[in-house]
């Protein structure tokens, strides 16, 4: 699995710099213009860096023993979570800590484990008790057919039997009010570019695990501000190419990537799938060669 994923992170490198190179300067229909600059290999291997750090970002939670409770009832069946990664040499150490022990460490997020905490936030959104899965919001609408068929429900397809018996149904934490009030407003206002919702509608995996990762940042205290950087750095995990895309409009604007502001950035201007292909149409984008955008387990 580690090397599948480096071998991934050189090719889209080499591959997005081959391409930035042979297209250049492109015109776009009605009187637009892509990105002017054409960056060299060391200019988008240092974006990159910017971007999706190669060395991780250290996630301001206390994770403890919320994986192997998640497994005691039953959100995770242990050994189909494994059969995820036996073609590609299976989990990582720490992962399989995460999901065993009392886990004291710093929980890090790199590019070679990013999946794999998606996976493990999911199961921690899908499973923990929380107003945002109640019947008076989104996910519960009649509207829609119930909260079961969603990808961030139905496509949970490593649970203990049906995933719907455990949908908002352990009480792995329990936040304060005015915790849930900073995770309410946060998840009104993060995107991502696989579909139109914010969190507060986790109807995909991606949402499922950010609104978990919010609820475990608000319970460890964490400022609504610095929710939306560190959101901002796990979505860039989670869809390298997209935001490695927005960074350099952001640069063809004048804006780094360090002074962008998360919260904007993270909103339907940017983030959402509308909003995102607003953007890849003004620069010449990264070439799509991974599944990071995938919505199932």
């Amino acid at each position: 699995m580690e090397d599948t994923q480096t071998n991934y992170w050189k090719l889209s490198t080499l591959l997005l710099a081959l391409i930035l190179v042979l297209v250049g300067i492109d015109a776009l229909p009605g009187g637009g213009a892509r990105l002017g600059a054409t960056p060299s290999s060391s200019d988008t291997q240092a974006l990159a860096q910017e971007v999706v750090p190669e060395e991780g970002v250290v996630l301001p939670i206390r994770w403890g023993d919320i994986g192997a409770r998640m497994v005691e009832t039953g959100v995770i069946d242990e050994k189909a979570f494994g059969k995820l990664y036996t073609g590609g040499g299976g989990m990582s150490d720490d992962t399989k800590a995460l999901l065993s022990v009392d886990y004291q460490k710093q929980v890090v997020m790199t590019r070679d484990n990013a999946g794999e905490l998606l996976n493990l936030l999911w199961a921690f959104g899908l499973g923990n008790k929380n107003p945002i899965l109640a019947d008076t919001t989104e996910m519960m609408n009649p509207d829609y057919g119930g909260a079961g068929g969603f990808a961030s429900t139905g496509g949970w397809s490593i649970a203990d039997g049906d995933p719907m018996n455990h949908y908002g149904a352990h009480q792995f934490i329990t936040l304060t009010p005015e915790q849930q009030a900073h995770v309410d407003t946060v998840s009104k206002n993060i995107y991502r570019p696989c579909c139109g919702n914010s969190t507060h509608f986790p109807d995909c995996n991606h949402g499922m695990a950010m609104l978990g990762l919010l609820e475990l940042m608000a319970a460890n205290g964490v400022s609504e501000s610095d929710m939306y950087k560190v959101a901002l750095q796990v979505n860039s995990y989670w869809f390298p190419d997209t935001y490695l895309t927005i960074a350099q409009y952001l640069a063809s604007e004048g804006t780094a990537w360090e002074n962008a502001d998360p919260k904007v950035i993270l909103g339907y201007e940017y983030s959402s799938a509308e909003g995102y292909q607003r953007v890849r149409s003004l620069v010449t984008e990264p070439t799509q060669v991974g599944d990071g955008g995938s919505c199932g387990a």
